[in-house]
Formats: C-alpha cells, structure tokens, sequence
C-alpha cells in the first residue's frame, strides 16, 4: 500500500513485522528516539512488541536498508544520523509526513520534483508511443469531473504523474515516485483542488497542457508545463499551510483520514 492510498484509507499494514517496523520507524524520524542513541537490547523489544527474535531481527534489518540504524557487533543497534536516511523511501517520507509539515520540508520535496518530473516529461516527449499518448489523454480527461473528492482527484493526479514516469522509459524515475506520492499526500489533506470548480477546471487545464506538449514531441514545452503544474501545488500547500491553526509553529501533522 502506497503514501497516498494509506493516508486516504487510514489503513496500515497489519503484520507483525509491519508494526514493529512502523512504531520504531516513525519513532526514530519523528525525534522520539534520537539520532547516535542505541535502541534497547532483543529481549526488551522482543517483550515491547510482543513478538519473536526471528521478527525483531527482520524488522531491525528492513530499518537498516533504509539506513535508519545501523547493527553493530558488541556494541547494539544504533540510530544513524538523518543526513544518512533515505528519503526516497516511501515509509520513511511517509513517517516525515506524518512527524509534521513545515516550509522547509515543502520546499524541499517541490525541489526534488523539480528536478525529477521536467525531466520525465520531456523524456517522454522523446520516448512515449502513440498508445501512450492515447491512455495519458484518457487519464487528463479525468481530472474534468467537477463531482470530485479530494480522494478521487488525488489518485488521478497521482496516476497521471506515475504514467508520464513509466512513459519516459528510465527506470529511475518510477522509482523515484515516493517523492510525487508524498507531495499528492500532502495536498490531499491539506490544500485538494477538489474544494472549488475553479480549482478543478485549473488543474485539468495545466495536466491537459502537459499532454499537449509530450503529444506534439516537444521536450521544453513539457518542461515548463510540468514546472508550472509543480509550482501551482506547491504555492497552493505553502497557503493553506501559512493559515492553518498550526501555522504559528510552521508544522502541521499529516495523519490518515479516518
């Protein structure tokens, strides 16, 4: 299950290890354990959690593939500082998300857009078929749908942007979309065009000009019209961010709709 679909649904995986995972992941991002602490020995995690040694230790190995601890012999298991965290992971943007928005956080996920999703673009005005054209055109015309929810216009957008992924045929970019589905998350709750006609009709035109230009197999019209669509959420999450009640501390806690 994806950012956006958990943030919507308010669902979680409900494994074992999955929780483990969650609890001592979202405790380590949110500050809750600190950075250069040790985590409490086997035993007083395996009795915390209530689980085996064998799930502790699959646990503790997926937070280190997400270098956010690091076992070491003799000494425990230790919290890696967070300049090492790799935040194109989706559970670990997922746990940002959720620790509390802040300006800085916003403007450094439109950064990382900026510099990925022009790019797809414009490869895909390069790469994409004639079939590709046809399901991308099919896709933006369902952002025209003025009976949308902030849930169903999230998931077209986030279809959208995923396709022009898998359209530009480097496969970096589709694993890159954490950092689309993390923005689109943070939209949903906080700033979904889905609360006005006008915004509606606004986001269908900007998505429709980036087909237009992948269509006609023009690269720099795709860019500046993947930018543009960029920076319309960007300012849109930074407004209703600045007047939110939470606005006098700059952060605001993304959480799943329940």
């Amino acid at each position: 299950m994806g950012l956006l679909e958990s943030t919507i649904t308010g669902r979680k995986r409900r494994s074992s290890h999955a929780h483990v995972v969650a609890e001592l992941g979202s405790a380590i991002v949110s500050g809750r354990i600190p950075e250069g602490s040790l985590l409490p020995g086997d035993a007083e995690l395996s009795s915390r959690f209530g689980v085996s040694r064998t799930v502790l230790r699959e646990a503790m190995k997926t937070l280190a593939a997400k270098r956010l601890v690091e076992p070491k012999a003799k000494v425990g298991t230790r919290v890696v500082d967070r300049s090492n965290w790799n935040f194109f992971d989706a559970d670990v943007l997922g746990w940002r998300c959720e620790s509390g928005l802040d300006f800085e956080f916003i403007e450094h996920l439109a950064e990382m857009r900026m510099a990925l999703e022009p790019a797809a673009a414009a490869a895909a005005a390069r790469r994409a078929s004639n079939d590709d054209i046809v399901q991308l055109y099919a896709i933006a015309a369902r952002f025209d749908d003025l009976a949308h929810t902030p849930e169903t216009i999230a998931k077209v957008d986030l279809e959208f942007h995923l396709a022009i992924a898998r359209m530009s045929g480097n496969p970096f970019m589709r694993s890159a979309s954490a950092i689309v589905e993390a923005a689109l998350a943070i939209s949903f709750q906080l700033s979904s065009p889905a609360a006005s006609p006008e915004k509606i009709d606004e986001v269908a035109t900007n998505h429709l000009r980036i087909v237009h230009a992948i269509a006609s197999r023009d690269p720099e019209k795709a860019v500046q019209a993947m930018r543009h669509v960029i920076d319309v959420g960007r300012s849109r999450i930074r407004s209703s961010l600045a007047s939110s009640p939470h606005a006098s501390g700059e952060t605001a806690a993304l959480v799943p709709v329940r």
